[in-house]
C-alpha cells in the first residue's frame, strides 16, 4: 500500500461537473482522503432550464439536480473548496495544486474533469438565451420543442443528425449552413433531403435572434431573411477545457480531448480525467455517460492504492 507522504489528500478532484457526485461517493465509501475543487457546479446542467433524461427523475430544472448532489456530499463529508485551479504540476511523487486565491495543496492523484466549451455562433442575444430558447443539445431538449419550428445550425454530422432527429419531433426545421455543400457524410446528407420538413438554408449565416415576451419568435438572417422559428439548435461543435494540462504533453486526439485507456488514466501516470474531456464513452456528452467514468475513474484509484 501506498504511504500516505505527508500529502494534504489522496485524491483531488479539479472541477464539479455534471456528475460529479459518483467520484467522491465512491472514493468515500473507498476511503479515499478527497477535495474537491470547483469554479462553476455543473457547467451546462446547472444551467439547464428543465432536465427530463437523469434516472429518477421525471422533470426538474438543473440547478435543483446540482443542488442535490451537492447536499449529498456535504452530508458525506467531503470537503469542497469553491476556487478555480490556476496550476496543476506533476512532481515525482505526487501533484501540486494551486488555487486562485493561492491556496496550495497535495495529492497522490487527481481526476480531471474540465469539461469543454460550446462553440457559439455570436449571434445577437445567442448569449442571453442560452438554454433557454437557445440550446446546444438536441438530445438533452427535443421536449421544450415538440410540434413546433426550430433551426439546426451547421453542417457537419452533428447537425445533421440532430436535424433528422428532430425532424420525427418538431413541426419544422431549418438546417441553416453559411456553405452552399454540407461537410457531413453523403448517406446523412441523403437521409436529410428526404425529410419533408427539413428545409435546408445554404450560404446563409444566423445574425440576430428576435424575441418578444412570450419567446422566441424568428432569426434575422445576414441576408436580411427571416425565419419563423421557437427555438434554434447550434451544432458547431466543442472544445475541450484542457489549458489547465497544456504544459504537461498529455496525449490528445485530433479534437484535443484527452486520451484516456479503460480505466480512465490519462498517459500520465496518476492522472485521471472524466466527464466531456476525454476520448471515451464514444464522447456522447450525456450527463449518465459522464456519470459512470467519475465511478470508474476513482474505482480504478482504488485498485491502484490496494496494490
Amino acid at each position: 500500500k501506498i504511504e500516505n507522504m505527508n500529502l494534504d489528500y489522496d485524491l483531488i478532484i479539479i472541477w464539479a461537473g455534471s456528475a460529479w457526485y459518483p467520484a467522491w461517493m465512491y472514493a468515500s465509501r473507498y476511503k479515499i482522503k478527497n477535495l474537491i475543487i470547483w469554479w462553476q457546479p455543473g457547467w451546462a446542467l446547472a444551467t439547464s432550464h428543465r432536465v427530463e433524461n437523469w434516472p429518477g427523475t421525471i422533470s426538474a430544472p438543473g440547478k435543483e439536480i446540482m443542488d442535490s448532489f451537492r447536499e449529498h456530499a456535504t452530508s458525506s463529508w467531503t470537503e469542497i473548496l469553491n476556487e478555480m485551479v490556476s496550476e496543476l504540476k506533476k512532481h515525482e511523487d505526487h501533484f501540486h495544486v494551486k488555487t486562485s486565491s493561492w491556496k496550495e495543496f497535495k495529492s497522490k492523484y487527481v481526476i480531471l474533469a474540465t469539461g469543454n466549451s460550446h462553440r457559439h455562433l455570436w449571434a445577437k442575444w445567442e448569449k442571453e438565451f442560452m438554454w433557454k430558447w437557445v440550446s446546444y443539445c438536441a438530445t438533452c431538449d427535443w421536449m421544450f420543442f415538440k410540434w413546433r419550428d426550430v433551426i439546426i445550425v451547421w453542417g457537419w454530422n452533428t447537425a445533421l443528425t440532430e436535424a433528422i432527429y428532430l425532424s420525427d419531433i418538431c413541426n419544422k426545421v431549418y438546417l441553416v449552413h453559411r456553405r452552399d455543400t454540407f461537410r457531413a457524410e453523403d448517406s446523412w446528407v441523403d437521409i436529410a433531403k428526404k425529410r419533408e420538413n427539413i428545409e435546408m438554408v445554404l450560404n446563409e449565416e444566423v445574425e440576430e435572434i428576435v424575441w418578444d415576451v412570450l419567446g422566441m419568435t424568428w432569426v434575422k438572417l445576414k441576408s436580411w431573411k427571416e425565419l419563423k422559428s421557437d427555438g434554434i439548435f447550434v451544432a458547431v461543435g466543442t472544445l475541450p477545457n484542457t489549458d489547465l494540462v497544456n504544459e504537461m504533453n498529455l496525449e490528445k486526439d485530433e479534437e484535443w480531448c484527452l486520451v484516456v485507456d479503460a480505466r480512465q488514466e490519462t498517459s500520465l501516470k496518476w492522472l485521471y480525467a472524466a466527464w466531456d474531456v476525454t476520448t471515451n464513452s464514444n464522447k456522447f456528452k450525456q450527463t449518465i455517460m459522464s456519470a459512470a467514468e467519475w465511478c470508474l475513474a476513482a474505482n480504478s484509484i482504488h485498485e491502484d492504492k490496494m496494490k
